[in-house]
This record gives C-alpha cells, structure tokens and sequence, in this order.
C-alpha cells in the first residue's frame, strides 16, 4: 500500500507531484529546494540553501514516522559544483547533530537550472527498519 506524505512543515508541491511517498517499508521524498514553508523566502547563501532543503527533507520523512536516522541514499543536486565544500560542511554538521551513526549513501550532481533559480535541490529515501 502507497502512502502519500504531506506535510506543513516543508514547503507544499509546486508542480503535479507530492512531497513524499510511504510505500511501508521504504519512504522516498520528492526533491527539496530551499524554500522556508513558514515565510516562502529562499536565501541567497547556499548553506542556508542546503540547510533549508535538509530541514525540509526531515519533515517529510518525519512526516511517515521515521526520522533522520532512517535516511539511507541522498541525491543532491547543485547548480554550481563549486559549492561542493560549502554543501558538504552544512550536510555534516546536518547529520551529526542529529546523531546519525554513519552517513546516508549519496550522489551529488551539478545540474543547469533548479526550480525557482535555487542552487540546490535534495532527495532522500528512508527505510523503515
């Protein structure tokens, strides 16, 4: 049984798909660009950026009941790969407050346009243990 995720704590779907799917034993979230889902600004600095769209990704996976520890694969994509070291310091200091014991597998690539011109955009899946 497929589960659609929806929730107020990250921004709402700008197009026609849905924040995130629980399919029971696995959750997948749609990417994630930067967009604060109390005010709907987006910041020029790309570590806020990558935060912001870290933040988000927890709350659809928060969304399912599960959580930051549940996260297994990542996909970034950056419109700038010169923003690599600066994406990679606030995606550590991201899981390490949430204690992770070992990073999620993850791939990072550039890409040339973002929605909404954003420098970043990210997606996860979870896995239900």
């Amino acid at each position: 049984m497929t589960t659609v995720l929806h929730t107020e704590a990250a921004p709402a779907a700008i197009g026609p798909y849905v924040q995130g799917v629980d399919l029971g034993n696995m959750v997948m979230t749609s990417g994630q660009i930067p967009v604060n889902p109390v005010t709907g600004e987006i910041s020029a600095d790309i570590a806020v950026q990558a935060r912001q769209s870290l933040e988000n990704v927890k709350a659809v996976v928060e969304a399912s009941g599960l959580g930051v520890t549940d996260i297994v694969k990542m996909t970034v994509f950056v419109k700038d790969l010169n923003d690599f070291a600066t994406v990679n310091q606030a995606y550590g200091e991201f899981f390490d407050e949430h204690n992770v014991a070992h990073y999620p597998a993850r791939s990072c690539v550039e890409v040339a346009r973002l929605p909404k011109d954003v420098g970043i955009e990210i997606e996860a899946i979870a896995v239900r243990k």
